[in-house]
């Protein structure tokens, strides 16, 4: 999904407060100065103008409005037309000054921030990038690991006989990058996911998460539900932007690349149903009946 189709999915959120038709006209004033101008890196300030409003209205009508703040909007387009650039070969240092940022290091960190890995990886499809793997029993199967220097980057599953298909189709998100099986070093990754007592607040699990907004939003949503607990499309949704996005929604859960550790097995369907998963229905039941017994203990 990209930028747009993900604003097009939160504008459908109806305003808390206030008229809805003037909160709305203000917010498009806002995304269309921001959509034509993010070459100049407007500050706050120019974008309230632009909307007829003040910078301290704005950033709350935003919030309220599509889940961002102007800024966060406005690195947000910036990062969506660099991807264009880079991927129409432009070099990292022209992408830079073509999108009105100060340098290379201005784009690195607003990748970094967004994408969680720099623009030259992410241009080269990870090259220059190294990810560790390992196979591990796990409670739902073996499950396969892969981490960089930076956190868990995927986490997935598979059946006997499918390991090497599973990790093919991982590698394929990032082909260029240097792969090493280092089961000593994912092993602790496992360790932390699978073992209960490792679950400790004051000492969260590293997790390198790599997707548009909208689908980081899905997924910090998915982290909120709590163990033993289920929700549906529609609440996530409603939660993120609007109801109506269900099918967005699943769309992005289906994404999750880090299963169980973002818990999508505790989305069901609209009447309480098991949906399809990606590693399979048995697998989510089992997944969903181990965390009840982890609350019976």
């Amino acid at each position: 999904m990209n930028l747009h189709q993900t604003l097009a999915s939160r504008q459908l959120a109806r305003p808390q407060r206030g008229p809805a038709n003037a909160d709305y006209e203000t917010v498009q004033r806002a995304i269309a100065f921001v959509s034509e101008n993010y070459r100049d890196q407007p500050d706050i300030e120019a974008m309230a103008k632009a909307a007829g409003t003040t910078p301290r209205a704005l950033n709350e009508l935003f919030r309220r409005w599509c889940g961002l703040t102007p800024k966060d909007f406005l690195a947000a387009v910036t990062v969506e037309h660099a991807r264009s650039l880079l991927r129409d070969s432009h070099s990292i240092l022209d992408a830079s000054y073509e999108l009105g940022l100060s340098g290379p290091g201005r784009l690195h960190d607003l990748f970094v921030t967004h994408e969680a890995m720099s623009p030259g990886e992410w241009k080269s499809g990870g090259q220059g990038l190294t990810i560790y793997f390992g196979f591990h029993a796990s409670p739902f199967g073996t499950a396969l690991i892969m981490a960089t220097e930076r956190g868990l980057c995927r986490l997935a599953f598979a059946d006997a006989g499918e390991e090497a298909a599973v990790l093919d189709e991982l590698r394929a998100y990032w082909p260029n990058a240097r792969y090493v099986e280092d089961t000593a070093r994912t092993k602790a990754y496992a360790r932390r996911i699978f073992d209960p007592s490792q679950w400790k607040k004051d000492a969260p699990l590293r997790v390198v998460l790599i997707g548009t907004d909208f689908e980081v939003k899905v997924w910090e949503t998915l982290l909120a539900i709590p163990l033993g607990r289920a929700t549906t499309y529609s609440d996530i949704a409603r939660k993120v932007c609007s109801e109506k996005a269900a099918r967005a929604v699943g769309a992005a859960v289906g994404k999750n690349p880090v299963a169980f550790v973002v818990p999508c097995h505790r989305v069901l369907g609209k009447n309480g149903t098991l949906t399809g998963y990606h590693w399979g229905l048995t697998r989510k039941r089992a997944m969903l009946g181990w965390e009840a017994g982890r609350l019976a203990v």
